[in-house]
């Protein structure tokens, strides 16, 4: 069964088009092993698997008929409890939509079905997607496959766990500090955080409006690169529901131009440590870059601390505003890490309306200024957090004799939240407990295309994803 479930998903498709494969026997693999490691994980929080097969099976037909199918013809995906699927929960992890059912499908997820992707179900998120360790009220702890001891991450932690360990060949989270990359990189999985508005966030619970807009967007996160190519590819395009929309085409750059591209790499940001295996995974990849024939020199631009600051101002304090109302009065239905988080905004002062655009018109001077330097090198490659999977609770790390506090150790995705950046992860080695560490590659906005083809050459030259022990126990 772990042959199957463990295949990428652009092969899963093709074996299922050279009917080398059925998709109900891999739909049957994938809820089989969703079976024997949920309870143990917790990533999903609802499977429909009558559903499932029913696809499945119409899925086969298709291809019996020798109909034109889509590039994900028959593949089993999941979805993050916080995007429209019609007729499953949407929850966002809080009991203040306990409940909830879709009445919809998103967009995205429209456009994954009509490329033959079959969806198995929703998986767990933090309240309200609020923290960077996936836990809530209504479903509990989801668990890292590598060691359930420790997290997969937040906020998209229930999809990283469930992708890692053969529970689903790809999916969809979404990212507003880091919620797509730091999953990716605790898990040992890929990622994508986009251009906002390159993949329409509508159908999106919080809603892409005000700062969401600004910082948050929805993206692929499967265990290849490739697979990550091909889900972007099906789910990016303009939508009118999401307010930073805009016609971008597909623009795959050529591989001769490609070495074209001066790469700059930065190991810490002089402010918050890194572990020594993170450090070293920089360097390796760097390595590899270079190897591979690519310009690739030390660089950290100016104005990144300048740029968490401004970041905070918008995720923390203005989302903070935003979601103020739907939490007043409901103190003993919030979970104990939205009420931290909570405190964190309410110890700061909220907005003036002179504040807001003080802090709107900063991030703009703040993009100009980096995206400037970037012209030098349109791809930074640089760690995606100072430390590997933390164990469940845990909120300080003490790196190099100096204390990392829990809200610095994800300063280097939320830089790029501010900025509007494209960014990738993807695995390249371990922790000497045995953990996996991602590096990010970063480039510049609408620049998706880029960076996806510069991370392939990364996984190429790293090795890329290893299966977490318990997928390979099955």
């Amino acid at each position: 069964m772990r042959d199957l479930t463990l295949l990428p998903a652009v092969e899963m498709a093709r074996r299922i088009r050279q009917q080398k494969l059925s998709a109900v026997e891999l739909v049957e693999a994938h809820l089989k092993q969703i079976e024997i490691l949920n309870p143990s994980l917790n990533a999903f929080v609802q499977l429909n698997p009558e559903s499932a097969l029913a696809q499945a099976r119409i899925a086969d037909a298709a291809i019996a008929r020798e109909e034109n199918i889509g590039p994900l013809h028959g593949v089993p995906i999941s979805i993050k409890s916080a995007i429209d699927v019609s007729g499953m929960l949407c929850e966002a992890g809080t009991r203040l939509r306990a409940g909830h059912v879709a009445a919809q499908d998103a967009p995205l997820v429209a456009r994954l079905r009509n490329a033959g992707a079959i969806i198995l179900g929703m998986t767990n998120t933090p309240e309200l997607l609020m923290a960077w360790e996936t836990d809530n009220l209504l479903y509990g702890r989801t668990n890292n496959p590598w060691d359930v001891s420790r997290t997969p991450g937040g906020s998209s932690g229930g999809e990283a766990a469930a992708i890692a360990s053969g529970c689903s060949a790809g999916g969809v989270g979404s990212d507003g500090g880091g919620s797509i990359r730091v999953p990716a990189h605790f898990s040992g999985i890929c990622g994508l955080k986009p251009t906002p508005g390159r993949i329409p966030a509508t159908g999106h619970f919080p809603s892409s409006v005000g700062p969401f807009a600004l910082t948050g967007v929805v993206g692929p996160m499967a265990r290849t690169v490739a697979d990550l190519k091909v889900l972007f590819e099906v789910m990016q395009g303009p939508d009118d529901g999401d307010p930073s929309s805009a016609p971008v085409p597909v623009r795959w750059p050529l591989a001769e131009n490609l070495k074209d591209i001066r790469i700059g790499y930065f190991e810490d940001d002089g402010r918050t440590p890194v572990t020594p295996e993170t450090r070293a995974a920089v360097q390796s990849a760097a390595t590899g870059l270079r190897n591979a024939g690519f310009e690739v020199e030390a660089f950290r631009p100016d104005g990144l601390e300048l740029a968490q600051q401004v970041w905070w101002q918008f995720f923390g304090i203005a989302g903070g505003m935003l979601l103020g109302p739907m939490l007043r009065g409901h103190q003993y239905d919030i979970s104990p890490m939205l009420k931290q988080f909570s405190g964190w905004v309410d110890a700061e002062p909220s907005h003036t309306a002179q504040s807001l655009l003080d802090m709107w018109m900063q991030r703009d001077m703040i993009r100009q200024q980096i995206f400037k330097q970037m012209r030098e090198y349109p791809i930074l490659l640089c760690p995606v957090a100072s430390i590997p999977a933390f164990r469940h609770g845990e909120r300080a790390w003490e790196i190099d004799g100096r204390e990392v506090k829990y809200l610095d150790a994800w300063s280097y995705c939320e830089w790029f939240n501010l900025l509007g950046s494209p960014a990738a992860v993807v695995p390249v080695s371990q922790s000497q407990e045995g953990l996996p560490i991602g590096v990010q590659i970063v480039g510049r906005p609408w620049e998706e295309e880029v960076v996806l083809s510069i991370a392939a050459i990364v996984e190429e030259q790293c090795g890329g994803f290893r299966a977490p022990p318990m997928a390979l126990d099955v």
